[in-house]
């Protein structure tokens, strides 16, 4: 790669950058005993775009497992993510929480 000069001329760019990927975190959704599986499964296909089998899927793990995963995103998108889950779920009166943690 090269830089062109005030005379036209290209000399090598010594300086190099290296971009690294930003760090993923994986959001969970926490089971309770109170938010109706319908409902978690409607914030998987809203929130986390999943379709409905695999939403149902993910209901499921929550359901058995305690927390399932509904995602991995840079930390502004998960934060996001997590907000909207949690503004839903006051909303419906659901008890609904979300986790994320690093990768």
């Amino acid at each position: 790669m090269g830089i062109r000069t005030d005379t036209g001329h290209i000399t090598k760019d010594e300086t190099r950058q290296e971009l690294k990927k930003p760090p993923l975190y994986r959001v969970f959704l926490l089971n309770d005993d109170y938010t109706t599986m319908d409902f978690v499964v409607s914030v998987l296909e809203k929130v986390f775009h999943k379709k409905t089998v695999e939403a149902t899927q993910v209901m499921l793990h929550v359901h058995k497992n305690g927390k399932g995963l509904a995602g991995t995103y840079t930390r502004e998108i998960a934060e996001t993510k997590i907000a909207t889950v949690h503004t839903l779920a006051r909303e419906h009166e659901f008890p609904l929480k979300c986790t994320m943690e690093k990768e």
